[in-house]
């Protein structure tokens, strides 16, 4: 009878062991690339991320900062191909993929005031309800969506009218959308991957480019570019996104871990924004010095702008047919109730 006990307590000793060991087997390196730094806005989402995943699962995460793994095309193949679990691309770069995620490059469609941005991105059923679908047939699970801070361009002189944009090429994404704003405003828009615009600024090769303020802070755009013009048209908008076929095979626990670990960092990430643009012209202000101008343009000087977004959305529609306007249409409507209305 005792050594049967004893064979019995051996045997649930060795299965325990065994079944430690299984979950250890099963504890995985996730691989994660974004188009950003570390210390930018994507590489501090992703930090997050990555914080809250490794809290509550056996896995580890891999970060792959801007230029480790490639430009931008570059690790959505991989990300598409398996190679990454996740990837992080603003719509600037998947507009081409998916054409209606182009919607947030219309001119003038976001709101400025950040509690109300916030808002609309928690809510909002285009991006929280009807993205998703259209991103899972580009074998994409699509995280979370969130703002990354204004946009504002840099030129060599400055702008205050359409009419100072004539023939001056602009570096744009390759987003066929962002083209046609940058033209509607009066520019050459000139389609260029990142990697190339400090040395075609420098060159003279481009004369402008438009991005968040951190990030023209961060990449010392200032000092090729040095007039900073405010216009007001848009917010930078990101994505966070998991290989589909990835994601489909975890297991329940491991979904809702990832699920919860992009919701803890979309509410960090709007934390850290808060004044991160005036501070990042500050920034520029302070190291740039007397060759840097910022000109944040009055209502007046922005009326011009925005009447040519006009044309901007019409030729979105143009793009991307019925489903384009479906998200539009949603989008106004979840803007209107994100800014009580």
């Amino acid at each position: 009878m005792t050594s049967f006990k004893n064979r019995f307590l051996t045997g649930i000793a060795a299965a325990a062991m065994l079944a430690a060991g299984a979950g250890s087997a099963a504890a995985e390196t996730w691989r994660y690339a974004f188009e950003e730094a570390m210390t930018d806005v994507q590489g501090v989402y992703a930090q997050k991320f990555k914080e809250e995943v490794e809290a509550n699962t056996d896995h580890e995460i891999q970060l792959f900062p801007f230029g480790t793994l490639g430009e931008s095309a570059d690790i959505m193949e991989q990300a598409q191909a398996g190679i990454l679990q996740f990837v992080d691309q603003s719509p600037g770069f998947t507009g081409a993929l998916i054409p209606e995620a182009q919607v947030f490059f219309v001119p003038y469609l976001l709101p400025q005031d950040h509690e109300t941005l916030v808002d609309f991105f928690r809510t909002s059923v285009a991006i929280n309800e009807m993205f998703p679908e259209l991103y899972a047939q580009q074998g994409l699970e699509l995280l979370k969506m969130f703002p990354e801070g204004e946009v504002c361009m840099t030129t060599q002189e400055p702008v205050h009218s359409p009419a100072d944009l004539n023939e001056v090429k602009v570096r744009v994404m390759t987003n066929p959308l962002l083209v046609e704003s940058y033209r509607a405003f009066g520019a050459t828009p000139t389609p260029l991957p990142w990697g190339e615009v400090y040395g075609a600024l420098q060159t003279g090769i481009i004369q402008g480019q438009e991005n968040p303020t951190f990030w023209i802070e961060s990449t010392k755009m200032y000092e090729v570019s040095p007039v900073i013009t405010c216009i007001g048209h848009n917010n930078f908008t990101t994505a966070t996104m998991a290989n589909k076929d990835f994601f489909d095979g975890l297991s329940e626990e491991d979904q809702q871990a990832i699920q919860n670990a992009a919701d803890a960092a979309f509410d960090h990430i709007v934390e850290y924004q808060k004044g991160l643009h005036e501070e990042s012209l500050e920034k520029i202000r302070e190291a740039g010095g007397e060759d840097v101008q910022i000109n944040i343009l009055s209502e007046e000087e922005r009326q011009p702008f925005m009447e040519a977004a006009t044309d901007v959305e019409e030729e979105f529609i143009g793009m991307t047919g019925e489903s384009g306007q479906q998200i539009l249409d949603q989008m106004k409507e979840d803007l209107a109730q994100a800014q009580g209305g």
